[in-house]
């Protein structure tokens, strides 16, 4: 099993260092020609215009989407607003998830915060169901769930801050941020 990373900008690393801390091999994907040796990618948190702008230049875009046709994709707060059909704004997207997003939702930089979530998907790789801890740092919000997609998790006020449509996984949060193992665990089953 090997898990990619696309590292033109944001956080790759700390998914990385997630990634080998529950025993899979992960690599930092750059180029289009490094997706055909991996099993599924995440996409950080970062800046989602720059990703895609960064994409775009390097010719990533239509080999990102033949490659989520196939494999499992996650993306994390930027990566989940790569991810979508709609970002309420132009910008270069995959436009693969039936999910709209609002870019910086919650507010600014200042605004972060983390709260305890609960998310009923994540106790098919643990042996409890305890809360999710989640850091959101600008992050979007996932505005509305259509199609074949479907709600992981929500805010006490119903505000919706992780999907999952097939083998595609969108989450507002950064999961890499904390020491819960479970949603590297959980998209590593996705990718099986």
């Amino acid at each position: 099993m090997k898990i990619g990373v696309l590292a033109l900008q944001g956080d790759f690393e700390e998914h990385i260092n997630m990634l080998r801390r529950v025993g899979v091999e992960a690599v930092e994907i750059r180029l289009a020609s490094q997706l055909e040796a991996i099993n599924g990618l995440i996409i950080p948190g970062g800046e989602s215009t720059t990703i895609g702008k960064l994409s775009v230049e390097f010719g990533l875009m239509e080999p990102l989407r033949s490659f989520g046709h196939q494999k499992a994709i996650w993306g994390t707060c930027a990566g989940a607003i790569f991810l979508s059909k709609d970002a309420r704004r132009t910008q270069p997207l995959l436009g693969l998830m039936d999910i709209t997003v609002a870019r910086n939702a919650f507010g600014r930089q200042v605004d972060s915060f983390e709260v305890d979530l609960l998310i009923p998907a994540l106790d098919t790789v643990a042996s409890s169901s305890r809360p999710y801890h989640a850091v959101f740092i600008r992050a979007p919000l996932i505005e509305t769930v259509q199609g074949e997609a479907k709600v992981l998790s929500q805010l006490e006020d119903g505000r919706i801050v992780a999907a999952q449509q097939g083998r595609w996984l969108a989450t507002s949060f950064h999961p890499e941020l904390t020491s819960d193992e479970r949603f590297h665990r959980y998209f590593v089953e996705m990718a099986k």
